[in-house]
């Protein structure tokens, strides 16, 4: 009896482990960062903003929409009027980024995997306030000891912090402009 419970239950955690690989193994790589990825809220060149950025592979699209930050990345989850076949969500891993001001081209993580940096003083594009990415949690702490926020998961990252108050990001990729209506336009 003892021994059919343990094999059932190791039969089950491969079981799991395999469904886990072929997930993996059917979501598409990420692209390279290159110079003609422009922002999906912005309409700008995703290189000319400095910190962590995000692609969204969709299903049945041949190609990443593009985001000037990580935080803006998850805000594109978050809302209720995106797209909600997304085949893989990919950040910058920023650990391996040469630097703040050059994430990096090809040192893509999986945005469901990666632990977050939030609230921290350094500031994402155009100054706003970044969920700062890393493949390992204790980079994360490395980077939350050294400038402050705290460490999250993809599934914790507050929505408030991500959307601020309102129904748009408040992130890099987000421009608005009031028609004096209250009105924004992005």
């Amino acid at each position: 009896m003892k021994l059919a419970i343990v094999t059932a239950v190791v039969a089950a955690t491969l079981l799991l482990a395999g469904c886990e690989n072929e997930e993996q193994a059917n979501m598409p790589a990420p692209y390279s960062l290159t110079a003609d990825a422009m922002g999906r809220y912005c309409g700008m060149n995703v290189l000319e903003h400095p910190g962590p950025k995000g692609q969204v592979i969709l299903e049945n699209i041949p190609e990443p929409i593009w985001f000037s930050s990580a935080r803006d990345t998850i805000a594109f989850t978050m809302l209720p009027e995106e797209p909600k076949d997304i085949a893989a969500i990919y950040v910058s891993d920023m650990a391996a980024a040469p630097s703040w001001e050059e994430p990096g081209a090809e040192n893509w993580i999986d945005a469901r995997k990666a632990f977050y940096v939030i609230g921290s003083t350094v500031k994402g594009g155009m100054g706003a306030e970044e969920a700062v990415p890393f493949s390992s949690e204790a980079d994360a702490r490395d980077f939350a000891a050294k400038n402050g926020g705290r460490v999250t998961d993809f599934a914790e990252v507050p929505k408030e912090y991500v959307l601020g108050t309102g129904t748009a990001p408040q992130g890099a990729d987000l421009q608005q402009e009031s028609d004096g209506r209250g009105d924004t336009h992005g």
